[in-house]
């Protein structure tokens, strides 16, 4: 009999294992669905990943800047040589504009990983567990909060050096605090949901809860989060690379705003100032514009009809 018995549970539990996955499944083509119709996410995301091939391909599409350029051809404007001019040394602002949006991107990407390896374990700990961890927490990203954070970067620039690794490193230290309240607001709704409540019924670990079932389901309001982070990191590392904390052996959107400014071309010449700004601006607008997306095709009652 107990033989007989377990080829008819078996079989349940697969049928119950298949129907999950058929719904993950279904609910992630809905979410696609829904996402692909969201002008302003598509748009943003179109422009993203335009961005992210011109800094993989940069090698093909530029020459490094390096050195001197032409000297012969310095401070020209915008020609069908020099498609962005020539700065004050010959070299093209085309190119650095290209190799610019490889350092941004890389600068954004290692301060976003970091605030979420910092922000999301503090805010599902202090959501699941509440009481002294969540004021530990919560206190710990208050402060952070009322820090005064450009005065902090210069300084830690300053201390730990200005390679971009650093630059990354100390934007992140500074952009966990708003990651981790997203985190904490999700967990405290999610642990009251009944499936929580089964789970810990039948004895699952609490790692297993908070990893793999609260941290699972609140992934999504975290990644609209993190679209808004790597918007502020962008403009975070241009900030420090125009004040010259920058990566000087790299090329940033930043450090050809600050060439610009310290050789006083920065007004006379606007083609030097004027095509890293677009950059800066199209790419900060395009996270904004994924996050936007994200966040309406995630909460159906901000869908417009």
């Amino acid at each position: 009999m107990r033989m007989g018995q377990t080829a008819p549970l078996s079989e349940s539990s697969r049928q119950r294992e298949t129907a999950v996955m058929w719904k993950k499944q279904s609910r992630m083509r809905q979410f696609f669905l829904h996402f692909c119709s969201n002008r302003i996410g598509m748009t943003g995301l179109i422009c993203i990943l335009f961005l992210i091939a011109i800094a993989l391909f940069a090698p093909l599409i530029s020459k490094y800047p390096e050195g001197y350029g032409d000297t012969t051809h310095m401070l020209q404007p915008p020609n069908s040589e020099y498609w962005f001019g020539t700065d004050s040394i010959g070299l093209s602002i085309f190119d650095q504009v290209v190799w610019g949006t490889r350092v941004s991107l890389y600068v954004g990407s290692v301060a976003t990983a970091i605030a979420v390896m910092i922000g999301v374990p503090i805010g599902l700990l202090s959501g699941y567990y509440g009481g002294r961890v969540s004021t530990f927490g919560m206190g710990l990203a208050d402060i952070f909060l009322t820090l005064p954070i450009l005065p902090l970067m210069i300084i830690m620039a300053a201390v730990l050096g200005n390679s971009l690794g650093n630059v990354g490193l100390i934007i992140g230290l500074f952009s966990w605090p708003s990651i981790a309240r997203v985190t904490r607001a999700e967990t405290l709704a999610l642990k009251e949901n009944q499936y929580i409540e089964a789970a810990r019924a039948v004895g699952t670990k609490e790692y297993k809860i908070i990893f793999r079932h609260i941290l699972m389901n609140a992934i999504p309001p975290i990644l609209v989060n993190m679209t808004m982070i790597l918007g502020d990191a962008v403009i975070s590392e241009a900030g420090l690379s125009f004040l010259g904390l920058g990566d000087p052996s790299s090329w940033s959107w930043g450090t050809i705003l600050q060439n610009a400014h310290a050789t006083g071309v920065i007004i006379n010449a606007w083609w030097h100032s004027l095509f890293p700004s677009i950059g800066i601006i199209i790419l900060v607008l395009s996270f904004n514009f994924l996050g936007i997306g994200l966040n309406e095709t995630l909460h159906p009652k901000l869908r417009k009809l």
